[in-house]
């Protein structure tokens, strides 16, 4: 086609150049100029086709590769969080480990689980299923429902672990400090300052967080929080 398209001029040329073109020859030529602009705009049309299928192939690509940065980064931090939290319970298995048995052959049975024990049970069977946002539900109604439960402290640490691990950690931040506030002596304390330093680091606040590590390492000495605050911290270049 291009070929003919190239050539046409010539035979036209030489067709003027003898100064005799019938009108048939003319409206020939009339014809095949006809033809040759339908094929002009068809070779116009297929040239279009094939940008715009470029063009879509390379946004296609382009979206391939935003689409698999954001999940490396999701898997990253996925991995960074499962690494924290092993070693974190590490940390309490091998504390725990060295403390003498703290039940006796004379204790008393416990007595049958409550309401709020129930409570907690359903809430904790959430979370371990991975839903959170049921499971936090769950948690916070505990602490409404049941303020002087003695699950309260507990509830409040896995809501803001629930919090956590759905990124919202100015939300997880703000139950841990509460936490840290007005339970000194919950089994959760520590547990809750480490979490809240560990929101800090995610949220950009380095200085914050290796203060509230460095807190932990030189006020609890020999804790599992403390040694875990040094990894951090270590981490972190401190």
């Amino acid at each position: 086609m291009k070929s003919r398209i190239l050539a046409f001029p010539l035979a036209l040329v030489a067709l003027m150049s003898t100064g005799c073109a019938s009108d048939d020859q003319m409206a020939r030529v009339e014809q095949e100029v006809g033809d040759l602009k339908v094929e002009v705009f068809k070779l116009r049309q297929q040239a279009e086709e094939q940008n715009r299928k470029a063009d879509a192939e390379t946004q296609a690509a382009s979206q391939f590769r935003d689409e698999d940065r954001r999940f490396r980064a999701d898997l990253s931090e996925n991995l960074r969080q499962i690494q924290n939290n092993t070693r974190t319970l590490g940390n309490r298995v091998s504390t725990m480990s060295r403390q003498e048995p703290a039940a006796s052959a004379t204790a008393t049975p416990q007595s049958p689980a409550g309401d709020d024990e129930k409570a907690y049970n359903a809430a904790m069977l959430d979370y371990n299923r991975g839903n959170y946002a049921l499971a936090s539900d769950g948690f916070g109604l505990l602490v409404k429902t049941y303020p002087q439960s003695a699950r309260k402290a507990d509830a409040l640490f896995f809501m803001g672990l629930c919090q956590y691990n759905q990124r919202a950690y100015d939300k997880a931040q703000a139950v841990f400090e509460q936490i840290a506030r007005e339970m000194p002596t919950s089994n959760q304390f520590l547990p809750a300052k480490l979490k809240r330093a560990q929101c800090m680091e995610r949220l950009g606040l380095k200085a914050a967080a290796v203060k509230a590590l460095q807190e932990l390492v030189n006020g609890f000495p020999g804790t599992a929080e403390a040694r875990t605050a040094k990894q951090e911290l270590d981490d972190l270049g401190f």
